[in-house]
């Protein structure tokens, strides 16, 4: 039997998955369900919810704006705006100990950052490389990075890469680049580019990687689960994202699902970037010998391809849909036909959020 959009929202709230969540179906009018927290308000429509690796396919839409504008090319090395990656050192295989990386036989180019290619990503064994990243305060997880821009890159660039450029897949460290490098390309903050490029452009008034000022009651908390119940990690109206200590141009941003529906909307329609190039956006760029099973979680390219900030369903009842989930519960997803679902919550992926994104992609109807 179907169910609405709204119906399984509703039945997760009851359920305890998330204490509440903004749902938009295609042309529709966004809904809150829930409160903003366990104890706190009714969930307001307009929230603003932090997305975190729904950013991705923003700053690849950026990146092919660019591309489009003939200001860079896929196939550029990014050394010449990222000089810091002018010589990286590559290990013989993803486990090895870091003193046997030699040099790179190619550069890292900007398609090996919009295709998770670059070598650098989220290391899936308890490996060497993993190790220092996590001594070099630059693995990925669900709070606010810690280090500034400069830093994450100095501190990345440090570390030798897991393979050769295009040759494997890891996920997430090649967006954070590909941030710091729009801003080096545009010779403004980051920002400023994502604001000409994308947000505008589409009419996305809240989006950022800071709230808008004057906006900040808008912005619900983030929690995990504990054993006991949610626990806040990061604060409603406050914290990071209401003013970020550094420069956070490889972070990710804030929005809210009117500001997310009229980015797709804007994406879908070419009025961001030409329709060719939104074709490419959306079809599997990975191939076949980069799809390794220690890549990512379990069974994750079963009938799954990557594009440009986003994955892709090959094969299936859904093929040719994209989308992709935010580490703190957000996940979004557009049909062949453009019809497109977001759904913002504010709760830390577990088996729980996971459940709910799962049952998500057999929704048919607001």
């Amino acid at each position: 039997m179907s169910e609405t959009l709204r119906g399984l929202l509703a039945r997760h709230v009851a359920a305890g998955t998330m204490p509440g969540a903004v749902g938009v179906w295609g042309d529709g009018e966004p809904f809150a369900v829930g409160r903003a927290g366990p104890d706190g308000a009714e969930m307001r429509a307009d929230a603003v919810f932090r997305i975190q690796s729904m950013t991705k396919v923003i700053t690849a839409t950026a990146t092919l704006r660019l591309v489009q504008d003939g200001i860079i090319a896929l196939d550029d090395p990014v050394a010449r705006w990222l000089p810091e990656l002018s010589a990286p050192r590559v290990l013989p295989h993803p486990d090895a100990p870091l003193g046997e990386a030699r040099p790179a036989r190619r550069p890292i180019t900007v398609r090996h950052l919009l295709t998770n290619t670059s070598g650098y990503g989220m290391m899936t064994s308890d490996s060497p490389l993993r190790a220092a990243m996590a001594t070099a305060g630059v693995e990925a997880g669900a709070e606010p990075v810690p280090l500034g821009a400069q830093d994450w890159l100095d501190a990345l660039a440090a570390l030798p890469l897991a393979f050769e450029p295009g040759e494997g897949w890891r996920y997430h460290h090649s967006f954070g680049l590909l941030g710091i490098l729009l801003g080096r390309v545009g010779a403004r903050p980051t920002e400023e580019v994502l604001r000409a490029t994308v947000f505008d452009p589409a009419g996305m008034t809240d989006t950022g990687f800071r709230v808008r000022p004057g906006e900040e009651h808008r912005l619900v908390a983030a929690y995990r689960r504990g054993p006991e119940g949610f626990v806040e990690t990061e604060p409603a109206e406050a914290g990071f994202f209401v003013a970020p200590p550094y420069d956070v141009s490889h972070s990710e941003l804030v929005s809210t699902a009117v500001d997310f529906r009229a980015f797709l909307r804007a994406l879908w329609d070419g009025r961001l970037i030409d329709r060719e190039l939104v074709d490419e956006l959306q079809r599997d760029q990975v191939p076949a010998s980069a799809k390794t099973a220690d890549s990512f979680f379990p069974g994750f390219w079963e009938g799954t391809g990557w594009g440009y900030g986003v994955s892709v369903v090959t094969d299936g009842q859904h093929q040719g849909r994209v989308g992709w989930s935010g580490g703190l519960g957000t996940d979004f997803f557009v049909d062949a036909d453009g019809t497109s679902c977001v759904v913002l919550t504010q709760v830390e992926l577990d088996d729980s959020v996971f459940g709910m994104i799962g049952e998500l992609q057999g929704v048919t109807s607001a």
